[in-house]
């Protein structure tokens, strides 16, 4: 399966993601959802920020161009909010998703979906 199926069918396919990435921890975009495009800079904090979970609490992220603000994050998994809309970031071995979700999609129904997502790579050792 490719990159780019995981995107489409794993995530957007499940109607609980509005929008999504793949970033290679090492860097660099593995695959996006249609016209989401994280800045360089941005992709540099996604990865940055599991180095430094207290930071990004303290100062939120910002994900194609949108600041959220982080009530919860961990070494695996950050949540991120902006009113009823938010993103969900789980790092894997040589991945991070980074997966957005709107309203009226909610925070834990997007979390279960990227969640599993990221147990399945795990489990493939990626």
């Amino acid at each position: 399966m490719s990159w780019q199926s995981y995107v489409d069918q794993n995530l957007l396919g499940t109607g609980k993601i509005a929008r999504a990435a793949i970033l290679g921890q090492q860097g660099g975009v593995w695959a996006h959802s249609n016209g989401y495009e994280l800045s360089t800079e941005e992709q540099r904090a996604v990865i940055d920020a599991y180095n430094d979970p207290g930071h990004v609490m303290s100062s939120g992220l910002k994900l194609a161009g949108t600041k959220f603000f982080c009530p919860s994050a961990n070494k695996r998994s950050i949540q991120l909010k902006k009113g009823a809309d938010g993103a969900v970031l789980v790092k894997t071995k040589q991945a991070i998703l980074v997966a957005e979700y709107a309203a009226p999609a909610q925070g834990p129904e997007a979390i279960m979906v990227v969640e599993s997502v990221a147990d399945y790579l795990i489990n493939m050792d990626i």
